[in-house]
């Protein structure tokens, strides 16, 4: 027996991606929430929602405690990452996250900033889902 357990499941987050016409795809969720994307002109393509994920998911982890303090003067995350060819295959590495978080200077602005580095390190060693899954292995399975 192993000493290692399966990592319990505590959420399931699904999303259905229809086609909207060449190259450019329409990802909706269950709330009806959707997104474009695809590869033509004015559309982020897949690789840039990857991005968008791992600087999204840090942002809110950042962006609720903090904004329980006060309210941002200035929220921008700049998320970049190195596509690599591994012997034809290719893939992201050394993504980089960049914060340039701000806060009046106030009490309630003074804390929030205080607040913002430990917050950005929380997201990135155990809140963010998204970072997380890309940092670690993880099964994808493809079907037809």
């Amino acid at each position: 027996m192993s000493s290692f357990s399966k990592p319990e499941i505590t959420k399931q987050y699904a999303v259905d991606v229809e086609r909207v016409g060449p190259t450019h795809y329409k990802a909706s969720n269950a709330a009806g929430s959707s997104l474009e994307f695809g590869s033509g002109e004015g559309l982020l393509s897949p690789v840039e929602l990857l991005l968008a994920a791992v600087a999204g998911c840090a942002s809110v982890d950042v962006d609720v405690v903090t904004g329980r303090r006060a309210e941002p003067t200035e929220f921008k995350v700049h998320v970049e990452g190195d596509r690599v060819n591994e012997e034809g295959a290719s893939r992201l590495s050394d993504v980089r996250v960049s914060f340039n978080v701000t806060f009046d200077d106030s009490p309630e602005g003074r804390q929030a900033q205080g607040m913002v580095e430990r917050l950005v390190q929380v997201s990135h060693d155990k809140d963010c889902t998204v970072s997380r899954t890309v940092e670690h292995a993880t099964n994808v399975d493809f079907s037809v």
